[in-house]
């Protein structure tokens, strides 16, 4: 019972933290950050210890796919060359400096372990960054380039992390045979994800009760994980791939009823992941702050804060000479793609390394550090966990507090690419609506839906955001709103007055929610396809 009571109890909590993180303008991870410092400093707090492949597969498996679902090949290809800067050179090198700083302030921590908490720190987190960049109409590019660096960045970063901590409880550690299983491992992964996709969507596609359906999404994304872990493969790996190959295949074949309910739960389940991860390693904390002697509690704050800023450091030093150079290429005549929307400029780069915050990956490495292999504890585990959680908190709340402020002040020139392909689509799909209808008998519901369409193929482009606030809404957008007001107060009205029952008004209700959904005023550009970033 005490299991179930703290579980709700964190998860109030969360949800109090993350109204308060929207009400004062703050990424809400920020929050969550500070509430699981505060349940550290909490006397009698219960301590909580997880399994270390458990914490992993818990909290990084779904958080992975959901980014990985959403995330768009093209655009990814057409940025890879600042997406592997970010998620390879800058995470290896991140990882490298956060050990050299661990062992010169700390000259008795084995290289294992400093590398470890170097992987543990290393890899930013792209949802409080975008969250954050979302509502200030940030150019498309910008926001591309660090969810694909948060995406790929983590398969870096856990398999150093898996590679160090490895030799930190065994001692034997071979660089040719670490490059040999980071390189099998990754290729077995890509194979692995392939093939499971098309095992799960085969599975999925027999299934028609949405309950089950979406059940079997949970299973199944745990599922991947646990095979991949057991085969020997990265499980990053193979989530990505098998994530990007489920978004290619599953949209013709999945009905729009399992999609938005699939879409629904996965945003709550998402929320809940990361609050638990957050509220449970301040739980961890509690422990480790009462083992802590007080001479050596000086000792750790300032470690942490010095591997807190070499992590920052690191970032702008790599980042700003990397743009500097795309801005020289751009003043020699550099051709400039036609896919390229949004040129370097030293704004940008500004924006870029100042959005390293970390986040559910670091927090969940942490958790994974095992206490002791063979009976061997592993070395400075207390000081290595609460370094990382400070450079969580340090890094989600000075840079998350400052990332809008700073956004507004560079002044990024407005980026409407995504709007324009969104009219594109809306025009695109409604031609070929018509061009269906157009053979069909013809009768009033004919008619009916070809002037709907006809109005959608002339209506369709949405007007681009101009203001902080949202989107200015178009003739088309207020008038949708204004029905669909009027059809749920008539409703409301019919069952008041005991005409309906609540079945048919139910029914009905379900109806109108769907003429709600399509608003087109009402789905962001950034909202489209997500799971629930």
């Amino acid at each position: 019972m005490i299991v179930f009571e703290l579980a709700i109890a964190l998860l109030l909590f969360a949800a109090l933290m993350s109204l308060w993180a929207n009400r004062i303008g703050v990424p809400y991870p920020a929050m969550l950050a500070l509430g699981g410092a505060i349940l550290a400093l909490i006397p009698q707090t219960p301590q909580v210890q997880l399994d270390p492949e458990l914490a992993l597969a818990l909290f990084v498996a779904p958080v992975l796919l959901d980014a990985a679902y959403d995330a768009s090949p093209r655009d990814l290809r057409h940025n890879l060359g600042p997406i592997l800067n970010l998620a390879f050179f800058s995470v290896v090198l991140t990882t490298v400096a956060v050990a050299v700083v661990a062992r010169w302030i700390i000259p008795q921590m084995p290289w294992a372990a400093a590398i470890a908490l170097g992987a543990i720190v290393s890899p930013p987190d792209a949802a409080a960054a975008t969250a954050v960049l979302r509502r200030l109409n940030t150019p498309h590019r910008l926001l591309v380039i660090l969810e694909g660096e948060s995406l790929f960045n983590d398969a870096t970063a856990l398999l150093i992390f898996r590679v160090a901590a490895l030799a930190a409880v065994t001692g034997a550690f071979s660089v040719g045979t670490a490059l040999v299983t980071l390189l099998l491992t990754g290729i077995g992964g890509v194979f692995a994800g392939i093939v499971l996709s098309r095992v799960v969507l085969w599975t999925l596609l027999r299934v028609d009760d949405i309950q089950i359906s979406v059940l079997l999404q949970f299973l199944s994304t745990f599922a991947v994980w646990i095979i991949s872990a057991r085969l020997g493969l990265s499980p990053i790996i193979t989530m990505v791939t098998y994530a990007m190959c489920l978004a290619r295949l599953a949209p013709r074949r999945i009905d729009g009823r399992h999609r938005i309910s699939s879409y629904a739960v996965w945003e709550v389940a998402v929320f809940v992941l990361n609050a638990l991860a957050f509220l449970l390693i301040g739980l961890q904390l509690r422990g480790i702050l009462q083992r802590i002697k007080p001479w050596e509690l000086r000792t750790y704050v300032l470690f942490a804060a010095a591997i807190c800023a070499t992590v920052l450091l690191v970032r702008i030093l790599w980042w700003m000479p990397y743009n500097a150079w795309g801005r020289w290429l751009v003043r020699r005549g550099a051709p400039r793609t036609r896919d390229l929307t949004m040129m370097p400029t030293v704004g940008s780069g500004l924006v870029i390394s100042w959005a390293g915050m970390r986040g559910i990956v670091t927090i969940a490495a942490a958790l994974a550090l095992p206490a002791a292999a063979n009976g061997t504890p592993f070395p400075f585990r207390d000081l290595i966990l609460l370094s990382a959680f400070g450079v969580v908190v340090g890094t989600l709340v000075v840079q998350g507090v400052t990332l809008g402020p700073l956004m507004r002040r560079v002044r990024l020139s407005p980026d409407t690419s995504v709007e324009r392909e969104i009219g594109l689509a809306r025009a695109e799909t409604a031609k070929a609506a018509l061009a269906v209808l157009a053979d069909a008998p013809h009768s009033g519901a004919a008619e009916v839906l070809r002037r709907e369409y006809q109005a959608r193929l002339s209506l369709g482009r949405i007007e681009a955001t101009e203001s902080q606030g949202g989107a200015r809404e178009s003739a088309l957008t207020q008038l949708q709103r204004s029905a669909v007001a009027a059809q749920r107060a008539a409703l409301d009205d019919l069952r008041r007055r005991e005409l309906i029952g609540d079945d048919a008004f139910h029914a009905l209700e379900a109806e109108i929610d769907v003429l709600d959904l399509t608003a087109d005023g009402r789905i962001r550009p950034d909202a489209i396809g997500s799971t629930g970033d």
